[in-house]
């Protein structure tokens, strides 16, 4: 006779936090940790990587300790490629021999890949301390910075190993934008593109009319202060609007996976050749020409997504080093994979999504259909 006892542990927890958006924000850093946004916390640990410490991560540390903050900082080389377990576990070995405990801060500073690492490393040392992310990238403010979804690369697929950790702020640095190299900063507008085409049209006709203001057709940063607030603000109001209804992704926050099918894909085929946003960019097409295919946009749509990445300065075609059957294999990695079956989120037009039947927001899509697809891209 066996015996029963039910554990109860319903709780309600509140993960709201603030963005703040601005140029040089770390006194207002500086302002809020002295204000106790992060009590109980005695020691501060600055994540950041090879390109950003010199110019965010070393200034910042100095600031903190400064202002009688105990601080270090912990910097792993720049790339998507050092987005792995085993960077994780060299940093968590770093602040462990620095005596790190759950008395601590995590502070990521950089772009996406940093926030991605640092806030899965926040989430799982000493069980989840708290963290603040300083984003310095186009791509981390349209990305990284609003839902908490943290993870490392593998092998076989990209972010498939993480937790949902929310941060406790979020501070997006525009000034930040002018240090980034061309092709970074483009990298970020194909996430703010997506948005747009996800749940926005009338965003996506502001950055047809306005794409000028920040990155000129012969390639050079422009970055006009209001177009650039106006871009950021954007990113954060409707990738929330997204999360708010649903936080660990059971169904509706699929959409921002919009163009990832393919395109995480082609970034890890690529060997990381091809830049997170470069890699969505091109997805993005594919998954607009699949939908003209299925019925769900026309021609004249799928045609203004690919002329507003290709005026982004983004690629909007398949590399001739990555064959299709590359491709489709890798697309078989993918987290929406359910039952051997590759499935896709689909615009409805532009700036709505496709809601399915049965009420998801993804369908699975034969290979024989992606294939016929790939093959009539390549012309």
């Amino acid at each position: 006779m066996s015996q029963r006892f039910q554990v109860e542990l319903k709780k309600l927890v509140d993960n709201s936090y603030e963005i703040e958006i601005g140029e040089g924000l770390f006194p207002s850093l500086i302002r809020d940790i002295q204000g106790g946004l992060v009590p109980g916390v005695s020691k501060y640990a600055i994540i950041t990587d090879s390109s950003v410490e010199p110019l965010y991560g070393r200034p910042l540390l100095a600031l903190l300790r400064q202002n009688g903050f105990v601080a270090e900082l912990f910097a792993f080389p720049a790339g998507e490629p050092s987005k792995t377990r085993e960077t994780k576990a060299l940093l968590e070995d770093q602040l462990l021999s620095h005596s790190y405990g759950r008395d601590c801060c995590i502070i990521a500073v950089g772009g996406g890949a940093v926030t991605d690492l640092a806030g899965f490393l926040a989430g799982t040392f000493g069980r989840g301390v708290p963290s603040l992310n300083y984003a310095t990238t186009l791509l981390a403010a349209a990305d990284a910075s609003v839902g908490g979804k943290t993870g490392v690369n593998t092998p076989v697929a990209t972010n498939l190993i993480g937790v949902f950790h929310q941060p406790r702020k979020v501070y997006i640095d525009l000034a930040a934008w002018r240090t980034l190299p061309v092709r970074e900063f483009r990298s970020g507008l194909a996430e703010t593109i997506k948005h747009a085409c996800l749940a926005d049209a009338k965003f996506f006709e502001y950055l047809e009319d306005h794409i000028g203001k920040i990155v000129s057709p012969d390639g050079e940063l422009i970055l006009d202060p209001e177009t650039c607030e106006q871009i950021a603000l954007h990113n954060c109001r409707i990738k929330y609007e997204v999360v708010e209804q649903d936080e660990h992704e059971s169904n509706l926050r699929q959409i921002l996976n919009l163009g990832h099918t393919a395109g995480r894909a082609l970034e890890a085929v690529s060997g990381y050749a091809l830049l997170h946003g470069e890699a969505v960019a091109v997805g993005l097409v594919i998954q607009a020409k699949l939908g003209v295919k299925l019925g769900y946009m026309t021609g004249e749509q799928a045609e203004r997504v690919a002329a507003l990445l290709r005026r982004a300065g983004l690629p909007t075609e398949i590399p001739d080093a990555i064959t299709n059957r590359m491709l489709m294999d890798k697309m078989y990695t993918d987290k929406k994979v359910r039952s051997g079956r590759i499935r896709f989120v689909f615009q409805d037009g532009i700036g709505a999504m496709k809601r399915f039947a049965d009420g998801s927001y993804s369908t699975p899509v034969e290979e024989a259909t992606i294939m016929e697809l790939l093959e009539e891209i390549r012309g």
